[in-house]
């Protein structure tokens, strides 16, 4: 069961950057700024990730720092979605976040 929760651990790591990116893609503007949004998006969650959530992250943080950031960062993949248009989206990333991260933190991942 653990081993199967880093699983959903890293699918929810990409759920939020996908929602970021079909966010990105679905805005109405022009396709040049839609493409520009939609890389965009996704690529400045992956560096906050790096800089502060990542094992090897060069500025990790810890305790609530950790999940405060990390509150912030997995729902700006589910507000993404929910901006979107996509509800039931953002709700299902929402609850597989809440509920895959308390398991993670019960059982020390």
């Amino acid at each position: 069961m653990k081993a199967a929760n880093l699983g959903v651990l890293f699918l929810i790591e990409l759920g939020a950057l996908a929602g970021a990116a079909y966010w990105g893609f679905t805005r109405d503007v022009a396709t040049p700024l839609a493409w520009l949004l939609g890389l965009a998006a996704p690529a400045l969650l992956i560096v906050l990730w790096a800089l502060f959530g990542a094992r090897k992250a060069r500025y990790p943080l810890h305790g609530a720092a950790r999940v405060g950031f990390e509150a912030l960062w997995f729902g700006a993949g589910a507000l993404a979605l929910l901006a979107a248009g996509d509800t039931g989206g953002a709700v299902t990333l929402a609850v597989l976040v809440v509920v895959s991260k308390s398991l993670a933190f019960k059982w020390g991942q």
